[in-house]
C-alpha cells in the first residue's frame, strides 16, 4: 500500500526527532526549526525521567546519562501517550531493551525499580477507604487489612541506600525487604523490614482466609520454633508496628 505524502512526512520527520544521528533531516524543513523540536522534545523526556530517577541521575556522568536516555528516545516504543507513565515505560525499556554497559553499578535495574515504586505511590489516585474496616480490631483473632498504597517488595540489594558513594560492587548475602507505603499526609516513605515479617505479610496477602493467628501460627510451623509464645509474640508487635506505620489499616469488619 503506498503511503500518503502526508503521512510519509509524518514519519520522516518523527524519525528525525527521535533519532537526528540515523534519519535524516525531512526534506524541506530547515535545520534551525526541526532543532527547536529535537531539543524541546528530548528535553522534556530527559528532564521528567532525572526528576523520577534522581539517584540513577546523580550515579551517571553526563556522557553515560544522555546516551542512556538517547537510547530511549530513539528506540523504545512507549505504549502509553500519559505523560507519568513514562517512567514506567523508562523501567520497561531498562529491564527489557537496554544492553548492560560496563559502566552500570550493580544492581542498577534494582535502584531504578525502587525509585519507580516511589514516584507511582506519590502519583496513585488510589483511595484509603475505612469501609467495614475496624481500624481498632483484634489484629490476632480477626482478619489485617492491609493499605493499597503499601507495597512489600524484596530486592537482592540495599537500594534504600544506594547512592553515589555508596554502590555495592555484588548482592550481599541477605536480600533487603521493604514496604514503601504512602501515609495519610501522602508522604512515601519506607519502612525496612525482616524475613519474618515479609513471610507474616506475604501469608496474609495470599491467603484470604487467615487472620493474624493463622499466619503467626504458619510461620512458627515453618521455623519449626521451639517456643511457638516467642513466634505469637513478635508476629503481634510485627503488625502493631505495621499498622502503627498505616500499612495496616485494621481489620475486617
Amino acid at each position: 500500500m503506498t503511503i500518503p505524502a502526508f503521512k510519509k512526512h509524518q514519519y520522516e520527520f518523527t524519525a528525525h526527532i527521535r533519532d537526528p544521528d540515523a534519519n535524516k533531516l525531512p526534506e524541506g524543513v530547515e535545520d534551525r526549526r526541526m532543532g527547536i523540536y529535537r531539543d524541546l522534545l528530548y528535553n522534556n523526556v530527559e528532564g521528567f525521567i532525572a526528576s523520577g530517577f534522581p539517584v540513577l541521575r546523580e550515579i551517571y556522568d553526563d556522557d553515560n546519562w544522555h546516551s542512556m536516555i538517547r537510547d530511549f528516545f530513539a528506540r523504545h516504543q512507549s505504549q502509553s501517550p500519559y505523560f507519568l507513565e513514562i517512567s514506567q515505560e523508562f523501567i520497561d525499556y531498562l529491564q527489557n531493551e537496554r544492553q548492560a554497559q560496563p559502566g552500570d553499578p550493580a544492581g542498577m535495574i534494582e535502584l531504578a525499580h525502587y525509585e519507580w515504586v516511589e514516584l507511582a505511590l506519590h502519583v496513585s489516585d488510589e483511595n484509603i477507604s475505612m469501609e467495614n474496616i475496624d481500624a481498632n480490631g483484634d489484629l490476632l483473632n480477626a482478619r489485617p487489612v492491609f493499605s493499597p498504597l503499601a507495597w512489600p517488595l524484596v530486592y537482592q540489594f540495599p537500594v534504600h541506600t544506594m547512592g553515589p558513594d555508596n554502590l555495592p560492587e555484588e548482592a550481599p548475602e541477605q536480600p533487603t525487604y521493604l514496604v514503601v507505603y504512602r501515609n495519610r499526609n501522602d508522604k512515601v516513605n519506607f519502612l525496612e523490614i525482616n524475613p519474618v515479617t515479609a513471610r507474616l505479610i506475604n501469608l496474609l496477602q495470599e491467603n484470604e482466609s487467615y487472620k493474624g493467628i493463622d499466619a503467626i501460627e504458619h510461620i512458627s510451623r515453618e521455623m519449626n520454633h521451639p517456643d511457638p509464645g516467642v513466634v505469637k509474640q513478635g508476629g503481634l508487635a510485627a503488625l502493631e508496628e505495621l499498622q502503627q506505620y498505616g500499612i495496616l489499616l485494621g481489620t475486617e469488619k
